[in-house]
């Protein structure tokens, strides 16, 4: 099969899948249409889908084309268990000759399929989230093209999203009975908050429950944000010809696209371009063929389009808002923030965003995307919604702010009115509205206390970090995207210690370009007016996965194919990141670190593609940064080894704190069985830090501590006391730390290490240090 007849292949049956969805009544019928056309267009005896059940624990076959019918829904497997699980576990393509030879092939007595002899597997996804596999099986041997992978995949690429409509639709009908019950309960509530209402307000329970999503206490007046936009009065009338129906529905889509384009700026501008990400799925389903057929046939059926609307996108939230995966029930926010949209567009109030007159308490039943991007953040106090998702992205958002807010409380909508004032104590998860006078008078008493706190902090955040003794010492922010930098600055550090450039990485559906990269880089370095920034090239692998390159399966991801050497294996991706960070240093002082370096050879390949980097600018006539300080992460036991030889080669050290730890003590801080053995004050660790400082000290190199470590306060007493002078750390701990600082003796520390190197066990450790410091015993 030629690439040209592929391409045509995968155009023409996702043009004939887009059909099957409107013929077929549920997802059993749905995918045994979908594997039916397929075997019939790859022409092969066997095609198969599998999808994830149970919590994303197990496949189960759910439609076949060839297989026994009896296998349909009764063979499942383990996710680690055969070539199906293959796939999904490794995210990649399966494509093998004589499958029964693999040593991951698993025979299943009721599928009958010992007669076929290669096997083409593809992964289902949606967005992220693994949904299943497609396969298809011969009875000859076969080895696939890359044309057919080509084609395979581009129609996968199109089930994933077929498969997650055709469940929600399939869950409208069997879920009619948890809705009854659903509209029960909030009966329920509604009639509890009347009889709250009509109690004495010194007896009745005046706190509304909820879940924090991000802490904080705050009172106010209240902005009621209603959602519906008239959805609730749309009737079924026809407000003209099913042409000027379809020509109303397009015009506002076409508007609702431009304004999704609007708010994606809006937010990328005002947080991240990963912040602003959720938008871009906005477009995608604004152009999706099976949600806009849906409402042209229900306009076609004698419908208006506002009907169509309101009867498409309420199908979608009905089902959306009964699934019990959390993921599921965020597209449920996507949808009704898309359908809002396009209402508000049908019937004129293109303008329909709420518009904050002064700082108050937003309650609503969700906070969708399009709403933290339309409203003027600074009139924000808090945040109360009915929808109980903490991580939304209108959530997420919130916390890149620093707003408290509070999720899950159920009937907070109803029980609110305009000319109301709340208090929201996101610390223990309760809101108040209109609370009797005692409650307002412990509240005022506690936000009090705390703003007494926060401005006794506030303080410390543009005075130099000095200890009671006078010692300078120097407090950078770790980062990790555009969103950090005011947070940073807010906090008072003093440049960046650690840029971590994988997040946006993270956030892409693709590898980002070099001219991406460098207006990226650029915002942050102009963003810290003159300070240095330290950017960490690409440290991927271990427990950071992009979902566009997916590391090969490892027992030990921590100790396999990570971070360098990932980069050395594609120097064309690190050519890349390494142009745009010599770009980027033209507007302010950078420095460039290599993570998880172990030795000389990884030290001089990365200094081979940083100068091919450089002659690639050159050859172009663009401005860069001819020499940058460089220097290398301190994480690998080989590298502390190597500290005094390394010292020769580079301009500074960053000591990773977080991986030395976890290889240090064979302990992964992310393994429960295993992380009471991961600790920072273990006599061994403390013995290697303090070596590394006194090769820094006699080499004359700069040396920063950019782990979690420096946050502990009976750790930083250590650190201090053993010569560290630089620490990078998350930024909200900075104002604090330089409070510590004024009350740290660094002859009191110094004296405390002396005795605490020669000691052997941390408990010892932490009595030594506690009494530096007596106010810090635990």
């Amino acid at each position: 099969m030629t690439p040209r007849a592929s391409e045509q292949l995968g155009i023409t049956t996702l043009e004939d899948i887009s059909v099957l969805i409107l013929q077929s009544h549920d997802l059993d019928e749905t995918l045994t249409n979908i594997v039916n056309l397929v075997a019939k267009r790859m022409r092969t005896e066997v095609c198969s889908i599998y999808l994830i059940e149970n919590q994303g624990q197990m496949l189960r076959l759910r439609a076949s084309k060839g297989l026994s019918r009896r296998a349909i829904g009764k063979v499942s497997m383990a996710l680690g268990e055969g070539l199906t699980g293959l796939a999904v576990e490794e995210c990649r393509v399966v494509a093998i000759q004589e499958p029964q030879s693999h040593p991951r092939y698993r025979y299943f007595k009721e599928t009958g399929e010992e007669r076929y002899h290669s096997f083409l597997g593809i992964p289902l996804f949606d967005r992220k989230n693994p949904l299943g596999v497609i396969a298809i099986q011969t009875k000859e041997p076969r080895q696939f093209s890359a044309a057919e992978i080509s084609a395979l995949s581009t129609i996968a690429f199109q089930i994933s999203s077929i498969v997650v409509n055709a469940r929600l639709l399939d869950s409208i009908r069997h879920k009619e009975a948890e809705t009854t019950r659903f509209a029960q309960e909030l009966e329920t509530t509604r009639r509890s908050l009347l009889q709250r209402e009509s109690a004495s307000p010194e007896t009745a329970e005046i706190a509304l429950r909820g879940i924090v999503a991000y802490p904080g206490v705050v009172s106010g007046p209240l902005h009621i944000l209603d959602q519906q936009i008239g959805f609730a009065d749309v009737a079924d009338d026809r407000l003209g010809a099913a042409e000027e129906e379809l020509q109303r529905l397009e015009g506002a889509l076409e508007k609702a696209r431009i304004q999704t384009i609007f708010l994606e700026k809006r937010i990328a501008e005002r947080l991240s371009a990963s912040d602003a990400a959720i938008f871009h799925t906005h477009l995608m389903i604004l152009e999706d063929r099976g949600f806009l057929n849906k409402m042209r046939l229900k306009i076609e059926e004698g419908h208006s389009a506002a009907f169509a609307l309101k009867k498409v996108v309420g199908d979608y939230i009905a089902a959306f808002d009964r699934m019990e995966d959390p993921y599921l029930r965020e597209r449920a926010a996507d949808m009704e923030d898309i359908g809002r949209r396009l209402l508000a567009h049908l019937i004129g109030q293109d303008n329909h965003l709420l518009q904050l007159r002064h700082p108050g308490i937003l309650v609503a039943k969700e906070i969708l995307p399009s709403d933290m991007a339309a409203l003027d953040h600074d009139q924000l106090l808090g945040i109360v919604t009915e929808a109980g998702g903490k991580n939304s992205h209108a959530v997420i958002m919130a916390k890149a702010l620093g707003i408290p807010a509070l999720v899950g409380v159920k009937g907070v909508v109803q029980a609110a009115g305009p000319e109301d004032r709340g208090i929201l104590d996101a610390n223990s998860g309760s809101f108040y509205i209109n609370p009797p006078s005692h409650v307002v008078v412990e509240y005022q008493r506690l936000e009090a206390d705390s703003s007494r706190e926060v401005h006794r902090l506030e303080e410390y955040r543009d005075l130099p970090a000095l200890s009671a003794d006078g010692v300078r010492m120097t407090l950078r922010g770790n980062i990790g995207l555009v969103s950090d930098v005011a947070v940073a600055l807010r906090h008072g550090a003093e440049g960046v210690g650690l840029y971590r450039t994988e997040f946006p990485y993270m956030a892409r559906a693709s590898f980002p370009d070099r001219e991406e990269q460098y207006q990226l880089y650029r915002k942050v370095i102009e963003g810290f007016a003159g300070q240095p920034v330290t950017i960490r090239t690409l440290d991927i692998g271990g427990d950071k996965a992009l979902p566009y390159f997916q590391p090969p399966k490892e027992d030990n991801p921590f100790m396999g194919w990570r971070s360098v050497r990932v980069s050395l294996d594609n120097r064309d991706i690190f050519r890349t990141q390494l142009e745009a960070i010599l770009m980027a240093g033209v507007h302010g002082p950078v420095k460039l670190l290599f993570p998880m370096i172990s030795g000389f050879e990884e030290l001089r390949l990365c200094r081979s593609v940083l100068e091919e980097a450089r002659q690639q600018l050159r050859l172009e006539q663009l401005p860069f940064a001819e020499q940058l300080p460089l220097g290398v992460m301190l994480e690998v036991p080989a590298a502390i080894q190597l500290a005094p030889q390394l010292a020769k080669e580079v301009d500074f050290f960053a000591l990773g704190t977080n991986d030395l730890i976890q290889y240090m003590l064979a302990a992964d801080r992310n393994n429960p069985l295993v992380n009471k053995y991961y600790d920072p004050l273990h006599p061994a660790i403390l013995q290697v830090l303090h070596q590394v400082v006194e090769v820094a000290n006699r080499s004359n190199r700069g040396l920063c501590l950019c782990g979690e470590m420096a946050s502990d306060p009976l750790c930083f007493i250590a650190l201090v006391g053993m010569g560290l002078r630089e620490f990078s750390m998350p930024s909200p701990f900075i104002p604090r730390t330089k409070a510590l600082l004024t009350q740290l003796s660094v002859r009191l520390a110094r004296q405390a290490m002396k005795d605490v190197l020669g000691m052997t066990d941390s408990t010892s450790i932490r009595v030594r240090l506690n009494l530096v410091m007596p106010s810090l015993q635990q």
